[in-house]
């Protein structure tokens, strides 16, 4: 369990979306946060406003190397990985190293500075679903060989080294299933339906819609993500959580949302496009255990969250 008085955190992957915002949380708890990223899907301009605190410090390094830190070490947050599609397709490799050599070796950091390890897994564990919504219990439905299965692998891979350091070696670990999240700090052009969507609103395009738009996801904003990480990590369970919001939303809703929001009168156009083996219709989780075991729900709204998301777009696009 993470001690309440202020430890040393080093979280990879701190350069992208995701991890630059739980180095905001724990430096704003007072904590000292080392920040690691070899900058391949990450950017620099996401903890960019961190430069010159004395409790922050950046090193550029690829996980997928021997992990050397001087000092003491009280939690390791392996959020190191492309999450997108666009990516991970791209950079097939590259994931799959970081997903096992790179949890080895952050496992193995944790074991030398007696630290608390939590992994960043996903929801694409589940694959392509067979069971609505997902519980932590359900094994998944995933094709080892496709496309997408250099994620979704790796990040089984990396939940399966973890349990086996938790149960071979006593080392305390947590592992939260990551569902969709969205917020300031994505990319533009990530490839998911976020900032697709809001981007093309805001340049005052029709919104591409694949299929009929039926197929369905839950999107959880990214606070509502890093308290649920944060809680998870000050807990002592030790088997998976899955954080994200209940509410599903079809593509067709969420795209009539995104237009009413940004004022984008373009509306949307429907594509046809071959499914990719592996690309889930439905995603949602079964968010009990964390209601039960960390007193966790989400609190922002999907209005609110995308009226956040969007300003920032608004900046940057």
């Amino acid at each position: 369990m993470i001690r309440a008085y202020s430890v040393r955190i080093l979280i990879t992957g701190a350069a992208g979306f995701v991890g630059s915002h739980l180095c905001d949380r724990f430096l704003g708890e007072g904590h000292t946060v080392v920040g690691m990223d070899n900058l391949i899907t990450g950017n620099t301009r996401n903890i960019a406003h961190l430069a010159g605190n004395p409790q922050f410090t950046f090193i550029r390094h690829d996980v997928t190397n021997y992990i050397y830190v001087d000092g003491p070490i009280d939690a390791v947050l392996h959020f190191a990985s492309p999450a997108s599609p666009i990516d991970y397709l791209k950079l097939p490799i590259q994931t799959l190293k970081v997903g096992a050599l790179g949890t080895h070796n952050a496992l193995g950091l944790a074991m030398a500075k007696q630290a608390v390890f939590l992994l960043a897994s996903t929801s694409e564990v589940y694959g392509d679903p067979m069971v609505h919504p997902q519980r932590e219990d359900y094994a998944g439905n995933v094709d080892p060989i496709g496309p997408r299965g250099v994620y979704d692998e790796a990040k089984r891979f990396a939940e399966a080294m973890t349990m086996a350091y938790h149960r071979t070696h006593g080392l305390s670990t947590r592992i939260v299933r990551i569902f969709n999240t969205y917020g300031p700090r994505m990319r533009l052009d990530d490839g998911r339906v976020v900032p697709n969507f809001i981007g093309q609103a805001l340049r005052g395009e029709p919104l591409t819609v694949y299929g009929d738009g039926s197929q369905t996801r839950s999107f959880q904003y990214i606070s509502d993500l890093v308290e649920g990480i944060t809680r998870l990590l000050s807990s002592s369970f030790s088997e998976p959580v899955n954080i994200g919001t209940q509410e599903e939303r079809s593509m067709v809703e969420f795209a009539r949302l995104v237009n009413a929001l940004t004022g984008n009168s373009a509306g949307m156009v429907f594509l046809e496009r071959e499914r990719i083996k592996g690309d889930p219709q439905t995603r949602r989780p079964d968010s009990t255990r964390a209601e039960t075991v960390l007193g966790w729900k989400p609190i922002v709204s999907l209005d609110d969250g995308l009226k956040q998301t969007i300003a920032y777009f608004r900046e940057v696009i």
